[in-house]
């Protein structure tokens, strides 16, 4: 049995679902002759260990318990009498986490996964991989942090997995990379990349106000609770600028032009939520109405996409033909039209479900498996 110590960091919706998906698929990985033995799960103020990392792991009752704790919004901190488990908190939780990953490291290895939404994993993560341990993220805001950072982070090709960083359990990031180590030049990315976003605009062709559709996008919970989260553009230029560089593009998330879909005055800083929502969205109708109508006199349609062309990237609305794969996607998946040398005329379209914590969960599971030929 081949056995894959692992440290998760971040306990929200999608690390939570990670946990469930280890719990159970434990009779498949059996089979398998694979264990994925947890040894900490850590939040942002705590990390709970087993008892001896070197030999022991959280069971799992105590990682349903740890999902209990934090679905009830918590800290992992209450964890401490509970079963045979040890926490540290505060300062001591990154230098725990790293003198694991030390130890860890220089033996077996380590699976250390960052499913947190945090901007300040990053030191973390470029230190624990030049300890030898694998490092899997769902986390976007590493990859799209300073040049200098990200260089470093991916100086390990062979033990950094992020596939869920863009479309969660979609094979982006290995399509790509299949075709770069083919020696086939991509020439050109565009696509849908927000879930959310995808909803809204193909909503908009039956007529609907945006008002109406952005309202109700979040009572079918594709939006965050704040919808103005996703209708900034910023989660889809992070993942631009992952897809981006990794064509090797040297670019800053200032170097991409993002179109908001929401004015400077209806910000978050500016307007509460409730007054954007009743309020606010309303006042955007008819701008919205008239570019649709516009591109619809020319037999186009409008889609919310990423576009990644001689070393540029932007995020907006553009004009798409309607029988384009773009043109034709309707509700909320994610699809890519990647264009290359070998995919010139025709392109190599990806689509699926892009988000969702089930969807990008298991798209973390199976990059942590990836690695298992790494492991003693």
């Amino acid at each position: 049995m081949k056995k894959i110590p692992l440290l998760l960091m971040g306990c929200g919706g999608v690390g939570r679902q990670l946990l469930h998906h280890i719990v159970s698929c434990r009779p498949l990985h059996s089979k398998q002759g694979i264990r994925l033995r947890v040894v900490g799960v850590c939040d942002s103020n705590s990390l709970v260990l087993a008892s001896d990392v070197s030999t022991k792991e959280l069971d799992d009752a105590s990682l349903m318990e740890v999902c209990r704790i934090k679905s009830s919004g918590s800290s992992l901190h209450s964890l401490s009498n509970f079963g045979d488990c040890q926490v540290v908190s505060g300062q001591e939780v990154v230098k725990k986490a790293i003198d694991i990953a030390d130890r860890f490291g220089k033996s077996t290895g380590l699976a250390f996964v960052d499913c947190s939404a945090s901007s300040k994993t990053i030191e973390v993560l470029n230190q624990v991989a030049d300890l030898g341990c694998c490092v899997v993220l769902a986390n976007k805001k590493p990859l799209t942090a300073s040049l200098e950072a990200y260089d470093k982070l991916v100086s390990h090709p062979r033990r950094i997995r992020h596939e869920s960083t863009v479309g969660a359990g979609l094979p982006v990031i290995a399509s790509l990379n299949r075709m770069i180590s083919c020696g086939d030049p991509i020439h050109c990315i565009i696509g849908s990349l927000s879930g959310t976003l995808g909803y809204v605009m193909s909503e908009l062709e039956n007529g609907k106000p945006f008002s109406k559709v952005v309202n109700a996008a979040k009572s079918l919970g594709y939006t965050e609770p704040d919808p103005r989260d996703d209708l900034s553009g910023m989660d889809v230029a992070r993942k631009g600028l992952i897809l981006a560089r990794l064509l090797g593009h040297r670019l800053s998330l200032e170097n991409i032009k993002i179109e908001s879909l929401y004015p400077l005055e209806m910000a978050p800083n500016v307007l509460p939520v409730e007054d954007f929502l009743v309020n606010g969205l309303p006042l955007l109708d008819k701008d919205i109405q008239d570019r649709i109508t516009k591109a619809s006199s020319k037999g186009k349609v409008l889609r919310y996409v990423c576009l990644i062309e001689n070393n540029r990237c932007e995020v907006g609305i553009q004009e798409l033909e309607k029988d384009s794969p773009l043109g034709r996607l309707r509700g909320s998946d994610n699809l890519l039209e990647i264009y290359s040398r070998c995919y010139r005329e025709q392109p190599l379209v990806i689509q699926g479900a892009g988000a969702g914590n089930d969807t990008t969960a298991a798209g973390v599971l199976a990059d942590i498996l990836d690695f298992q030929d790494l492991f003693s």
